[in-house]
């Protein structure tokens, strides 16, 4: 059974623009179409054609391009044979309107984002419902549509979401308690387990945190130049990894291993790893990147890309981000990899 959630008239228009235009694929920042935007087995077999001809080099489609690209593929040119394929095509490109590409190129991501949602059996009727009778009230949902980005239409789900598990999952909406309720309980359970996180990098911070405990949002705030991305770099290295090099004991066992994500917005990831081999080695940085060595450095180096590469110790690269972009991050990492620390860089 198809979905519901398919725009024809999208799916004919991008297929046809492509054909005609197929430097279009090239806008690999600002396109990107795949076979999950296409319901139809015959629009996956046309648009595939078209894509992997002008993968191996086509800067121009031609029905016989198509033709002879298919004849090696037979359960594809019989799906193409059985619609009438060159037909179809030079039906929908004379009917393309470039100058509208973009329009029906959204359209039909937004489909298939609704269709994925729908898959999942998320009801996204609010968002656009195709089976509405009511005349006004299907332009007025059609202009929603229009107006909303993809990413609107992902907030809109996500609130959905976040306000069922807020309501029967962290039940935020509770009643107020007095302020004694359960407090000898609690002064009992601070004896038992005192209020202290794993330890971050040096003596100071921890004073000034308690280490850092769960559930709790830290800000560190200092002038340009002042070292904060190597600061935060050292404390994930200092939670997710087992081992640290000192100048007067060589390896000590650090003996924590949490689960810890360092989020970098200005750094690339082998800058990171540079300031992490730098820090858990003792090694000057500018020895590493200069690839010249002195005594053991090396050694300490390799090992330390060890730890690294054994710890639960993981970076996303955000150079363009915004705060649910981060929001995000954080969420993927907490499902994949059980995250528990995350260090950001704002």
């Amino acid at each position: 059974m198809g979905s519901k959630y398919v725009d024809m008239t999208s799916v004919v228009q991008v297929i046809g623009c492509v054909y005609n235009n197929p430097n279009l694929l090239e806008l690999t920042d600002k396109y990107i179409v795949t076979d999950e935007d296409f319901t139809d087995d015959f629009h996956r077999v046309v648009f595939g054609a078209i894509y992997k001809i002008h993968e191996l080099g086509a800067k121009t489609i031609t029905l016989e391009n198509i033709n002879d690209f298919l004849s090696s593929r037979p359960k594809s040119e019989a799906i193409y044979k059985k619609q009438d394929g060159d037909k179809w095509l030079m039906k929908v490109t004379d009917s393309a309107q470039t100058l509208s590409f973009d329009y029906y190129y959204n359209r039909l991501k937004k489909m298939t984002l609704l269709r994925v949602y729908d898959n999942y059996g998320i009801n996204v009727t609010d968002i656009y419902d195709p089976d509405l009778l009511d005349v006004k009230k299907k332009q007025l949902q059609e202009d929603q549509l229009d107006n909303m980005t993809l990413e609107d239409i992902a907030n809109k789900v996500d609130r959905k979401i976040e306000a069922i598990r807020l309501q029967y999952v962290d039940e935020s909406y509770g009643e107020a308690s007095q302020a004694g309720d359960g407090i000898i309980d609690l002064i009992n359970d601070l004896k038992e387990n005192p209020e202290v996180g794993v330890p971050l990098y040096g003596n100071l911070i921890n004073t000034v945190t308690r280490g850092a405990r769960l559930r709790k949002f830290y800000i560190r705030s200092a002038a340009t130049g002042i070292g904060k991305t190597r600061s935060l770099i050292a404390d994930a290295c200092y939670i997710a990894c087992d081992e640290i090099y000192d100048d007067s004991f060589g390896w000590i066992k650090n003996g924590t291993m949490e689960p810890t994500l360092f989020i970098a917005t200005e750094q690339d990831l082998k800058e990171v790893q540079t300031m992490m081999l730098a820090f858990l080695s003792n090694v000057d940085e500018d020895h590493i990147l200069n690839g010249t060595y002195v005594g053991d450095e090396e050694e300490r180096v390799l090992h330390a890309a060890d730890i690294i590469r054994g710890s639960p110790l993981y970076v996303e690269e955000l150079p363009d981000f915004s705060l649910q972009d981060v929001e995000n991050k954080i969420k993927q990492n907490i499902r994949e990899h059980n995250v528990k620390y995350v260090f950001d860089l704002i």
